[in-house]
């Protein structure tokens, strides 16, 4: 079944036409099938595709008016509009980011892999296509009414089509694939890692019921006695405690590449879910960022590598990334991921003396 489910997402020309067929005949389906109740992650997800859809729509619908004005003073109200649905589409991260953390590596963990991998490309085009929009917004004064409308058009109409495309595409294809891989209690798991990340402002109140919880199994040490270090000693409790308190995220990847232990530090930078634990660090990267994964672990893994550093800026903040080998008398146990804001710490001046 997987090997057919990838074949017919993978494969391009007729089958694909045959399969998405005509915009119109897509979106009938998406509003009609229903494949989980409310409440169920599978329904929630669901029902976000039918509002971005109305948001693709109006945002189409918006262009339109604007293309047969002859000045933005015109459309006032239509502007007004814009904002509104460029807010909601980018809170509509939470929706991308609840699949990537939690739905995919549970796929995974049942042999399905590279469905979820497509699934995540799709996911940086549309960002990519929404950051072209909110550019657009942004600067429409600037630019002109023409190239407003024009841009406006242009984006609007390649936001509609992908979204219709990728929305297809899980509706019809992976969630019924995750609906029978996926087991009752496994469900009531991603439940409730998907309230931990959080939904989008305009998710319906469903998704917010409670369902009797059950929690992921993670190897724990056989008994709570004291862990015994050269330098020291802890009882798990305060080990476990100590490191959520560090002012840095950090996540541990063993020499199997598979992720093992992250902390929850009081203010996470980069989404992670109990999800991740037991999967491929290669699965837990889009995948056109695969290949430097690979580069910074085989550089550590032989010896010729003793950090990776990156930084970006992140909602208006400085993120620094650093891996760092583990190694113990030169042989590798795995790499160490190091996440922090330096935001103020960049700002800091002179001194501060105790």
């Amino acid at each position: 079944m997987v090997l057919v489910l990838i074949f017919i997402i993978l494969q391009g020309g007729s089958i694909m036409s045959e399969i998405f067929g005509k915009k119109e005949d897509k979106k009938q389906k998406i509003k009609e099938r229903a494949l989980a109740p409310p409440g169920h992650p599978i329904h929630t997800l669901m029902e976000e595709h039918k509002i971005l859809l109305h948001f693709a729509d109006e945002l189409m619908n918006i262009a339109q008016k604007v293309k047969q004005v002859k000045d933005l003073v015109s459309v006032g109200e239509e502007m007004e509009q814009l904002s509104h649905i460029v807010e909601h589409l980018k809170d509509s991260e939470s929706h991308y980011v609840r699949e990537e953390n939690v739905l995919f590596p549970y796929l995974e963990k049942h042999g399905v892999t590279q469905p979820p991998a497509i699934m995540w490309l799709e996911h940086n085009q549309i960002r990519e296509i929404k950051k072209k929009l909110y550019v657009v917004v942004e600067e429409h004064k600037s630019i002109g009414l023409h190239d407003f409308a024009t841009k406006l058009t242009d984006v609007s109409t390649s936001l509609g089509d992908i979204l219709q495309s990728h929305f297809y595409k899980e509706n019809n294809i992976l969630f019924p694939t995750a609906l029978k891989a996926i087991t009752e209690n496994e469900w009531i798991d991603v439940k409730k890692q998907f309230d931990e990340l959080g939904y989008c402002c305009f998710t319906p109140e469903s998704a917010k019921e409670v369902p009797q919880k059950a929690e992921i199994t993670i190897p724990e040490s056989a008994d709570k006695r004291e862990i015994v270090f050269e330098t020291g000693s802890f009882s798990k409790e305060e080990v476990e405690a100590l490191l959520n308190t560090l002012p840095v995220d950090i996540t541990f990847v063993d020499k199997e590449d598979t992720v093992r232990y992250f902390n929850q530090s009081k203010e996470r930078i980069f989404p992670r879910t109990k999800a991740v634990i037991g999967r491929k660090v290669q699965q837990c990267h889009p995948q056109q960022s695969v290949h430097k994964v690979e580069q910074i672990l085989t550089g550590f893994k032989n010896n010729k590598l003793d950090v990776a550093e990156f930084w970006i800026n992140l909602k208006g903040r400085l993120i620094y990334i650093r891996y760092f080998p583990v190694r113990k008398n030169g042989e590798y146990l795995g790499t160490l991921e190091v996440t922090q804001d330096i935001t103020d710490i960049k700002k800091i001046e002179g001194e501060k003396r105790l």
